[in-house]
């Protein structure tokens, strides 16, 4: 019989009996939801300590037991190959909720974009200003001097943003010098995927003219910003 079995079978009915009554003290005391949040940091810790109380368990069974046969040397062997393999995936689960917990992304992936304008709204990207708001940090997004340009003879400026932090709220401020101020909300998850292609166009959320004019449909539906994460 694998003496290691009903021990890793008690020890995880063990961990999984207090767990909805904890989470409900851990909601009470203050900490949030998700991956992100104070609860998944708490969680991922009680989930190491009670992997470790399996492990130790179970060595200090193994270690008491009398005489064993070769056969079981390889099958105890294989499972405490397996427990070492579930601390290890429990030490990787702490840290990436640590890391959400602090705000932290240490791949800091980024955000490549192109933000289309009206015909005859910017001649260079000299002095125009884009930036990222998040609600972790704010940061200046690296422009393209060299301005694209779509079939019908709009501008496109294109540039790129480092994404250091995992945010709930991200919204880019486009600044054009004696034009208008736009603000773009990106549609992205707090830890978005890497993607190979552009997605859609989406149009401004919010536009205001520096002259104080009044916003023309033609110019909102000019104004729109398409993006990709690297």
């Amino acid at each position: 019989m694998n003496i290691t079995s009903p021990i890793l079978t008690g020890a995880g009915r063990a961990a999984e009996l207090p767990s909805n009554s904890i989470t409900s003290l851990l909601r009470t005391v203050g900490f949030s939801d998700g991956p992100d949040g104070g609860l998944g940091i708490v969680m991922s810790a009680l989930a190491g300590v009670a992997a470790a109380l399996a492990v130790a368990i179970m060595l200090s069974v193994y270690f008491r037991t009398g005489h064993r046969s070769r056969h079981d040397l390889v099958k105890h062997g294989l499972a405490a190959c397996a427990a070492l393999v579930l601390l290890a995936f429990v030490v990787a689960d702490m840290r990436q909720a640590a890391l959400a917990y602090l705000g932290l992304n240490p791949a800091k992936p980024a955000l490549e974009f192109e933000i289309r304008l009206p015909k005859g709204a910017l001649t260079t990207a000299a002095d125009t200003q884009i930036e990222l708001l998040t609600n972790r940090n704010q940061k200046l997004a690296k422009i393209q001097e060299a301005l694209g340009a779509t079939d019908d003879g709009r501008s496109i400026l294109r540039g790129m943003v480092t994404l250091d932090y995992r945010a709930t709220d991200r919204v880019m401020l486009v600044n054009l010098p004696g034009r208008a101020h736009s603000t773009f909300r990106l549609r992205l998850p707090a830890s978005p995927s890497r993607s190979g292609q552009f997605g859609p166009w989406h149009l401004a959320d919010d536009i205001v003219p520096v002259s104080g004019g009044t916003v023309t449909t033609e110019i909102h539906d000019a104004f729109a910003i398409r993006y990709r994460v690297l």
